[in-house]
């Protein structure tokens, strides 16, 4: 949806070869912005052990500077991640990190040592699964993504931030949940890629007849006043009722009436599930519409 709208005043819109490309491209450095998001929570959680290091070595170190707690440089989800081949591999294969990159670790390290939820982690002598996972993803969702410098950092280096700050909440979420499943040299996978990239293909080289039944459902609307991210919307969502065989017509409609909400008008989602709503029914009557059961296709 996001390529179609940036190509859409363009004429490379109907360049099929390029536009694949590009949305290669794009999905390349949503997997780098993750990569780096993983390695600056993983350095977050490291830093103790510098920091009572550091604060040891002081010349007259207080009580406090001796007893830094580095609980947290152990936990076992911490050391899963660290461990495991994709991870190592994603950060040797990139220039993971940046001038400031250190600063902004600290800062948040500071930040996440002051913190309620982090003096009860360090209180608790046990390593409760749940309890070790939770307190990695504190330290993203409660002080990496509130902090507006560390924001600017990564708005600095990572121009696909805004489009992909919402996926990326989500992934980090999933990756703590699950680390060892996640495969960060293919997060995307060979059946996510073909689709994206035959739903992008298609709605490029049908979008003149799929615009052509989307504009007598327009009723009143003008079709050139009509918001653009709706009419791409409606494009893309006839194109998976029409040419996507194993999704079903319902789930279809509803993940663009969704997307409509999230990313369109306040009346966006409304909008586009009555179009695509009307569109289904006369595809269905007409015939047009021949949907396989995936689970009987793969056998």
């Amino acid at each position: 949806m996001q390529l179609i709208y940036a190509l859409e005043p363009a004429e490379e819109v109907n360049g099929r070869t390029d536009a694949i490309k590009t949305l290669k491209k794009q999905l390349d450095r949503s997997c780098e912005l993750f990569t780096y998001l993983l390695y600056f929570l993983t350095e977050v959680a490291r830093y103790a052990e510098k920091d009572a290091q550091k604060r040891a070595i002081k010349n007259l170190p207080s009580s406090a500077d001796l007893n830094v707690n580095t609980k947290i440089s152990g936990n076992e989800l911490l050391w899963k991640i660290l461990e495991s081949p994709s991870f190592k591999q994603a950060v040797e294969s990139r220039a993971i990190e940046f001038d400031e990159t250190k600063g902004q670790v600290k800062k948040v390290y500071q930040a996440m040592a002051a913190s309620e939820f982090y003096q009860q982690y360090i209180k608790e002598q046990s390593r409760e699964k749940n309890k070790e996972k939770d307190i990695l993803a504190f330290i993203f969702t409660d002080l990496m993504l509130p902090d507006e410098d560390f924001i600017a950092h990564i708005e600095e280096h990572f121009t696909n931030w805004d489009d992909d700050a919402d996926m990326m909440n989500q992934l980090m979420l999933n990756y703590v949940q699950k680390p060892l499943s996640f495969n960060l040299q293919e997060m995307v996978g060979t059946e996510k890629w073909t689709f994206a990239r035959e739903l992008l293909k298609t709605s490029i080289e049908k979008r003149e007849y799929v615009t052509g039944l989307i504009k007598p459902k327009l009723k009143n609307w003008d079709a050139e006043r009509i918001a653009q991210l709706d009419m791409i919307l409606m494009q893309m969502g006839v194109c998976e009722l029409l040419y996507f065989e194993t999704i079903p017509p319902k789930v279809t409609i509803n993940e663009y009436i969704d997307i409509a909400k999230e990313y369109s008008t306040p009346q966006s989602g409304q909008f586009v599930n009555g179009i695509l709503d009307n569109i289904h029914k006369e595809l269905l009557a007409e015939g047009k519409i021949h949907k396989v059961d995936f689970k009987q296709k793969t056998h």
